[in-house]
């Protein structure tokens, strides 16, 4: 598995940002009620908040599962890659909204610069390997 990771490096933009992001939905969606007073400070306790905190780790899971198997799978690299450029690019994009109209954000910095840094890796890749190699 590794080796397949370290033979092919083209995959490790889709491993790497796949285990982050399903890292990332546990966190925000496995316990809001506890995890995020202590993280984000604001308390969880209305019904329809922890409904979308599970959805959003949904959504994580399966995208970032979608990556990891993208990351194994040739026929689905293509395809995992340009969903990963998108997401990285959406995500980094409403953060830089964010820092302009709200300020910045010490939590959240160094998460902008990681989804710049997979939203410029996927791009690199989807432009050095074709979509059937």
């Amino acid at each position: 598995m590794a080796n397949q990771l370290i033979k092919n490096p083209k995959n490790l933009n889709l491993f790497l940002s796949g285990v982050i992001v399903i890292i990332a939905g546990i966190v925000y969606g496995g316990h809001p009620t506890y995890i995020m007073p202590e993280l984000l400070g604001f308390e969880v306790v209305d019904l329809e908040l922890k409904n979308i905190l599970r959805a959003v780790m949904g959504i994580y899971m399966g995208v970032g599962l979608f990556w990891v198997l993208g990351s194994f799978e040739p026929k689905l690299w293509y395809a995992a890659t340009l969903c990963n450029v998108l997401f990285m690019g959406g995500i980094s994009f409403g953060r830089i909204v964010s820092t302009v109209f709200d300020g910045v954000s010490p939590l959240f910095t160094p998460a902008l610069m990681l989804e710049l840094l997979f939203f410029g890796w996927g791009l690199y890749n989807l432009k050095k390997y074709s979509e059937m190699e």
